[in-house]
Order: C-alpha cells, then structure tokens, then sequence
C-alpha cells in the first residue's frame, strides 16, 4: 500500500509548519497550575503520550487557527462521532497486533494479525464514508478527508482488505471433526456426520416445563493457546493446505500494513478529543469557553468572563458558583498589578491570565465568554517556594536568583506573572527591589501580572493597570473573588502586616474570647 497519495503530513500542524514534540513539561506548569489541567485532559488517553503535544505551544497564528478551526469542527456531534468511531476501532487493532506478539504458536498469531487486518480494512472505509457525509470547514480535516478517501479508494488498499476477506472466508468455511478415544485424538475432515448436539436438545426439548434455570458453564476466556490446541491447528492445516497458505502469504505480504499517516492521525486527533471532552462537563454546567482572537504584533488584549481552569477543575463537585472575572490592556498598557486583602483571589487571577495565554497558544478554547490574546514567546512565572537546603540560598537571595534569570532570559515578548515576591524583607527593601524590577519589566515592554502588598507599584507609570480584589461593602471581612479596574486603596500591605503580626480584627476578636 505504497502508492504516492496526496500529501497530509500532520492535523496538528499544516505541512509547512510540523514541530517537534517538547519531550518534558515547561517550568511555569506548576506555579499556574497548568500540570494538574494537562494531567486530567490526558488521564484516559495514555496510549496516546498526548502530553508532548501540550508541552508544546505554537507562536505562528495562522497554526493557532489551523487548530481552532479543527476544534470547531470536531464540536459537530457528527464529527466527533466519526472520529471517535474510528479510534476505538484503530484500539481494537492495537490491541490485536500485541496480543499476537505474545502468543507461541504460528497460526495463532497469524489469525489475530488477520483479525487485526480486517478490523484496520473497516476502520478506513468506514471513517472515508463518514467523514465524507460530515460538514466540515476546517484545512486540517478537509486534507485528510481528501487525502483517507484517495487512500481508501488505491488499488493498494482495495486489494489488501479483499485479500484480508478473502482469506478469513475461507478459513471461515473450514470443518473438521475431532475424534477422542482412549487419551488420544485424531483430526478428519468433516464429511457430513450428523450433529449429535441438535439430536440430543430435540429430544429433551419435550421434557422442557417453562422456564428453567440454565447449568450451562461459561469456559474461562483466555487469549493463548494449549498445546494440545496447537496441534489441532497444526492438524487442520495439514487437512486444509490451501487456506493457511493463502494465511501465510498474506501475513508475510502485509506484515507492516499499518499506514504511517494514518497512526499519526489517529494518536494526534485526540488532542482535540480530550480538549473537548475535558471541558465539555464545565460547559453544561454553564462555564463559558471562547476561541481568542490571536495575534503577535498587537499586545492590546482582554479577556471577558474568564476563571482559573485548575480551580474548577479542583471545585467540579461543589455546588459554589465559580467567580468569572475580566482584564485588558490598551494603548501603552502592559502589566497589570493586582492588590487588595489575602483570600481575595488574586493568585487565582493571576493564575487564570497564566493559563488562558498559554491554552491559547495550544489552539484551544480558552475560559472566557470573549477574547484578545498577544502570542508570548515564553511564560515566566515566580511565585512562593519553600527554601531549598541544597542550594545554600536564603529565601530573598532565591528570589532574586530567580529573577535575575527570567530577565537575562526574556524578551519584549515574554509574559511575567509575578506573586507576591520580596515578603521576607522589609517593606524598605521590598519597595526598592520591586521598583528596579519593574523598571526592568517596563523598560522590556513585556506583558506581565504582578500579585503584590505593594499598591506603589500599581501607579509607576501608563504601563501598568491598577486591579483590586474587592470585598463586600456591606461586611468587609467577605470576599467576592471578584478583581476590577481600579486605583489601589492603600489597605493591601496593612492588611498583609497586621495579618503577619496577628493583629486584625478577626485575631484579636478570637484572643479576646478564648
């Protein structure tokens, strides 16, 4: 089946733009949380690695809409239908070439490389049939429907599922007697002895009162083979020459049928399978998912109705309402610096706009209702670690080390998502460090979040955003996990020392009433 067809390299990716697969996750997963998202998006596909694929952002934005585009089509139930059809039965054939790999006897493997053989035959023409009676709009599935229907038509392929057919028929047809006397058997051919079975039912059939309970006993299945099963075969083959022949030529002309397209296909399309069947749960229950609008040139962006995927991954069973929250950036605008008082969701927004940047770069639906999105290069993120004996570093020397790094390392197209750093020092020191850093930031254009105590740092220049988490006017002390545009109020760094001191009025109250 080697005929040249027209080429479809990849649905990832169109044929100019194939990548690598980045072969271990990025450092930033586990500060946004992005470990435990691409962990459930993949724990029922393990077969498949898909993780790679979700190691590995795209940068070019006509790659991010190629993959939009196939996203779009595979939410038509029909599409996913066809697809999912597919790759069970592809499973099936997986399945079948291991278990022949294990067995010890010849005619064994060879009848499960034949069952393998006729379930991959049903599988192409069924998905070329299918996928030709689907609406699709997609460049990534319109080519392969192009490219499965010219496969499946090719002389190659008609004659390798005929002869598949052809062969399993014959054997199909095949009968036999075996004769067991006095601890030894013997094969025969079949020549039309009567069916003793059918006899001996006919005449207990009058006996039969309604109803009754069945005693028959359901052997054990089991994939090998004894040798005493063995032999049978063996013998059969030897009364039947012609059919294991036509077995033996067939497995030894197409011992690699398995189309090299074809298993790239199936393992890559359920990168959008998972996708969508991850997010599909917080879809009916009324979580809104976009399809941003992408860019490398234009850092204007925002984000309507978004939320931190990890957290309503964490929450799915809880009956509380996840809190939808909205950013942008216009004009000169770049860093957005959130302040307000602890357990107000801060980390959790800055671990949001982390996440849906990078969601967005894989040519996924991102959490939102709408969205605007610039294309970084890299993600850097600090956020707090416990102090690492090994490397001899204080708490504020790591962090500086840490920064120092991400800065030597990043461009003016880099995003930062910085939380609450320099809390070990003094509130002297903490001002001036982070006001060199955001010199830096500033000076770099990059994009970035900052959580801080700091509310200085909300108002250092036109290009950074001022966002505060708020609490209840009513009773301060609940929060609403809602973060809005407005100027800082002065309060985040009290709030964060008389906490530090146990000195709020919640901790006082209680010392009071012990």
């Amino acid at each position: 089946m080697g005929e040249a067809l027209a080429v479809f390299q990849s649905i990832l990716h169109p044929s100019e733009g194939v990548q690598h697969e980045t072969p271990r996750q990025p450092d930033f997963f586990s500060d946004l949380n992005l470990d435990q998202i691409i962990e459930a998006i993949t724990a029922h596909k393990e077969e498949y690695n898909l993780q790679p694929f979700f190691w590995t952002p795209l940068r070019d934005p006509e790659l991010v809409r190629y993959r939009q585009e196939v996203m779009r089509d595979l939410e038509d139930e029909a599409v996913m239908a066809c697809i999912k059809a597919f790759a069970e039965k592809m499973r099936t054939v997986r399945r079948y070439l291991a278990l022949a790999e294990k067995l010890d006897y010849d005619y064994h493997k060879k009848g499960w490389i034949l069952e393998a053989a006729l379930v991959y035959g049903d599988a192409i023409t069924a998905l070329a049939r299918e996928l030709a009676a689907v609406p699709l709009k997609s460049r990534g599935l319109l080519a392969f429907r192009e490219w499965v229907q010219r496969y499946a038509q090719a002389p190659a392929f008609q004659s390798f599922v005929a002869e598949a057919q052809q062969v399993k028929r014959a054997l199909s047809e095949l009968k036999y007697c075996v004769i067991i006397e006095s601890g030894k058997f013997k094969v025969k051919r079949y020549e039309g002895e009567a069916d003793y079975s059918v006899e001996i039912e006919r005449i207990f059939e009058k006996f039969r009162q309604g109803d009754v309970e069945s005693y028959l006993v359901k052997l054990p299945e089991r994939s090998g083979m004894s040798h005493i099963e063995a032999q049978i075969l063996e013998f059969v083959a030897r009364l039947y020459p012609e059919p294991f022949a036509a077995l033996d030529s067939f497995c030894a002309h197409h011992a690699r049928f398995l189309d090299e397209t074809i298993q790239a296909f199936d393992r890559e399309i359920q990168f959008y399978v998972a996708y969508l069947d991850f997010i599909a749960e917080f879809k009916r229950k009324g979580l809104p998912f976009c399809y941003p609008q992408v860019s490398t040139t234009d850092k204007a962006e925002f984000v309507r109705d978004g939320f931190d995927l990890a957290l309503a991954l964490a929450t799915r069973d809880d009956a509380k309402p996840i809190v939808l929250n909205d950013f942008s950036l216009d004009g000169p605008e770049r860093i957005i610096v959130v302040t307000g008082p602890n357990q107000g969701g801060k980390t959790t927004f800055a671990r949001m706009i982390g996440q849906i940047h990078y969601l967005a770069s894989l040519g996924c639906p991102v959490p939102g209702r709408e969205a605007r999105l610039f294309l970084c290069d890299r993600i850097f993120a600090h956020f707090e670690r416990v102090e690492d004996i090994r490397n001899l570093r204080g708490k504020l020397e790591d962090d500086l080390v840490r920064i120092h790094e991400m800065l030597s390392r990043a461009t003016p197209d880099s995003l930062f998502i910085l939380n609450e750093i320099f809390t070990s020092t003094t509130l002297q020191d903490a001002i001036f460090l982070s006001r060199e850093i955001m010199a830096r930031l500033i000076e770099l254009d990059a994009l970035g979040v900052w959580v801080t105590f700091l509310d200085e740092l909300a108002s250092f220049g036109e290009k950074t955003v001022s966002m505060v988490a708020t609490v209840d006017p009513i009773d301060p002390s609940v929060r609403t996990f809602k973060i809005v545009r407005r100027p800082a109020d002065g309060l985040a760094y009290a709030r964060a020392l008389a906490q530090k001191h146990r000195l709020t009025y919640e901790q006082i109250k209680e010392r009071i009433l012990r």
